[in-house]
């Protein structure tokens, strides 16, 4: 995090009508969506803040971000959240760290991530208040590859390519079960208190296929196909039918063509990485290849 951007955002944190009397403020993080900061009163409360404004280009509306950040806080898998206002969320200061995508691959772990996400799945939505976007990734595939040629991106001449391999994966994919999705899960959004695991950061959440959380966290953590197997077995049990493999696979497909076309999007940014989108890209050929 620069020092502009800190000072900038401690600035932010402290005129926040919240406190109650003098606080202690630090930096937690700085992300490509959002920043973050811990905070200590006087009285020894400790709470981390989060701030960030809507990206519609990339699917970010931050009312959507606190309305399930909020629904998972009363189902008990996030922080418990005390203010809210246009672009910040106060909420609990967990004890712990993020998980590394190391130890997110471990079978141990695994275990624990799939349940956390079956919670998210089965138990949140019933905890929702006022609207709520959808993630549907072949949409914001489309969107990203309009976005890409208007701009002149250096992919141009292979968005035609893409854009074909996105709706051939779609058709793939049929028809979808629907629930409230996290769909991001990098390891750093899973969190290990020492006791048990949450789940943070909402930036992307929306009603999507379960498939997409697996094949996103198989997809942003590496999993090698013995991992998906435990990620899958452990997830539907015996009533893993045959057709969600190949689901499953067209969606971490998806998810990767996500990961190329968003970072094609951010490397016209300052701060932006060609590695990042060429390295993307060769990994969706990849998989496409062992999709056939």
């Amino acid at each position: 995090m620069s020092d502009l951007m800190s000072e900038r955002g401690i600035l932010e944190v402290e005129a926040l009508p919240f406190w109650t009397g003098s606080i202690k403020i630090w930096p937690i993080s700085q992300g490509t969506t959002n920043s973050n900061y811990g905070v200590q009163q006087a009285d020894g409360q400790r709470f981390a803040v989060r701030l960030g404004q809507d990206l519609p280009q990339h699917g970010i509306m931050r009312f959507n971000e606190q309305a399930a950040a909020v629904a998972a806080a009363r189902a008990g898998i996030s922080p418990k959240i005390y203010f809210t206002a246009p672009g910040v969320i106060v909420s609990r200061l967990l004890p712990g760290r993020n998980l590394t995508p190391e130890e997110v691959r471990q079978p141990q772990n695994l275990f624990r991530i799939v349940a956390l996400i079956r919670r998210c799945h089965t138990g949140t939505a019933t905890f929702l208040q006022g609207p709520l976007l959808a993630f549907w990734v072949f949409h914001i595939n489309r969107s990203y590859g309009s976005a890409l040629d208007k701009s002149d991106s250096r992919l141009a001449d292979a968005l035609p390519r893409l854009l074909a391999i996105n709706d051939a994966l779609e058709r793939r994919v049929g028809k979808v079960d629907i629930a409230l999705g996290h769909n991001d899960l990098l390891a750093q959004n899973v969190f290990d208190d020492g006791v048990r695991l949450w789940l943070l950061d909402w930036d992307h959440a929306g009603f999507n296929s379960p498939l997409f959380d697996l094949a996103s966290l198989s997809v942003n953590n590496s999993l090698a196909l013995d991992d998906d197997n435990i990620l899958l077995e452990t997830y539907f049990g015996d009533t893993l039918e045959a057709n969600v493999w190949d689901a499953f696979r067209s969606f971490k497909c998806a998810a990767l063509l996500h990961k190329t076309l968003e970072s094609a999007i951010d490397e016209m940014s300052p701060g932006g990485s060609r590695v990042m989108t060429d390295e993307t890209l060769v990994r969706l050929d990849a998989a496409l290849a062992d999709l056939d």
